[in-house]
């Protein structure tokens, strides 16, 4: 797809830059060398208006686009009735795209006095341009740089991304998730893990993870084989290289209790910040079929970089990000983003940390 090679040459483009020069002053990155912030951002279903060949994005179309019988075709094939006459009805025009980025930027802004996080980690997002046009048009004054998004596999088109006003150093890769069994219809629904290094502010390299495992409606030991993948990588790098992974982690509350995901498979390896931070957060969504907080949303910090001299996170900066009025709903729960009526921004409310120094 041209829009692939699109992202590569960007991604190729500002590696290049940030292998070839010395490393940015930390004055030039942010306010502060002593502390970065990391945001993880599920915006639910960031996509453009137009149609990208290979992605079943057909419900994020005007309705202009959608009088056919080969679209009516197309959607009805849909199983879930509230997803299918979206497809069928929905008019995804600019006004609606604007009012959705709108609302994200507003989200992002309410953090580090209106510039944003240092680090924004997305999920669900359609493709570079609508990435970029959000970074340009609505939060052009938070200096970030060209976003980091290689396009991935997954149906939907919905792809994990970084914003970033820390350099990228190196080439971005996206790592595909070793499966021990899966069918193929479930892995067409499944994200690969985004990899990317940043320059911190002393010109000490910090490696993120960007994940998006496979929804819960998919039997957890596909979560499981995902954490083991996230694990290896990990594994894979320098013991005092700093190492932090956000994103939408998909384990409700109720699965973790009954099969220990967490406690087997990321506290041996990692700190798991809104278990150590974020005192009265009850979680990132909210399921009302179950009443169930859960925190789908995490960030983690590999524990062996939690050493004297090094960056570590202060549990007393991690938060919920959820003042802005669009994101609740009347009870108080994330509003997911609304059509007709606009509103909500999404079903997921951000988590941020920091880094400091000692």
């Amino acid at each position: 797809m041209p829009f692939k090679n699109h992202v590569i040459i960007a991604l190729t483009a500002l590696a290049c830059f940030s292998c070839s020069h010395h490393p940015t002053p930390a004055s030039d990155v942010r306010g502060s060398a002593e502390s970065v912030s990391i945001m993880t951002f599920n915006v639910e279903n960031l996509f453009d208006t137009t149609h990208d060949e290979g992605k079943n994005d057909y419900t994020y179309l005007p309705r202009s686009a959608k009088n056919s019988d080969e679209h009516r075709d197309r959607c009805n094939l849909i199983d879930v009735k509230r997803w299918r006459e979206q497809c069928l009805d929905w008019d995804w025009s600019e006004e609606v795209l604007d009012f959705k980025l709108q609302s994200i930027a507003n989200v992002i802004r309410q953090v580090n006095q209106g510039r944003g996080p240092d680090i924004v980690a997305f999920q669900e997002v359609e493709n570079f341009a609508v990435l970029d046009r959000l970074r340009t048009q609505y939060l052009g004054k938070s200096a970030y740089l060209e976003p980091v998004l290689i396009e991935g596999n997954d149906l939907r088109g919905i792809d994990v991304a970084f914003l970033t006003r820390l350099p990228v150093v190196g080439t971005p890769a996206l790592h595909d998730i070793d499966f021990e069994s899966i069918s193929e219809r479930s892995r067409a629904d499944t994200r690969g893990i985004l990899q990317t290094d940043f320059r911190l502010p002393d010109g000490r390299i910090l490696t993120g993870y960007n994940v998006h495992f496979p929804a819960p409606f998919h039997p957890y030991r596909l979560r499981i084989d995902a954490y083991k993948s996230l694990n290896k990588l990990m594994k894979g790098l320098p013991e005092d290289r700093v190492v932090f992974a956000a994103g939408d982690f998909n384990t409700p509350a109720r699965e973790d209790q009954e099969h220990r995901l967490l406690d087997r498979l990321v506290q041996p390896h990692w700190l798991i910040a809104h278990q150590l931070g974020c005192r009265g957060c009850k979680g990132t969504t909210y399921y009302p079929p179950k009443e169930e907080w859960s925190f789908l949303d995490m960030i983690i910090v590999r524990s062996s970089t939690d050493k004297a001299g090094n960056w570590q996170m202060d549990n007393s900066a991690t938060r919920l990000v959820n003042d802005y009025p669009r994101q609740r709903d009347e009870r108080g729960y994330p509003r997911r983003f609304s059509h007709s009526p606009l509103e909500g921004v999404s079903d997921h409310w951000p988590l941020l940390i920091e880094l400091k120094l000692p």
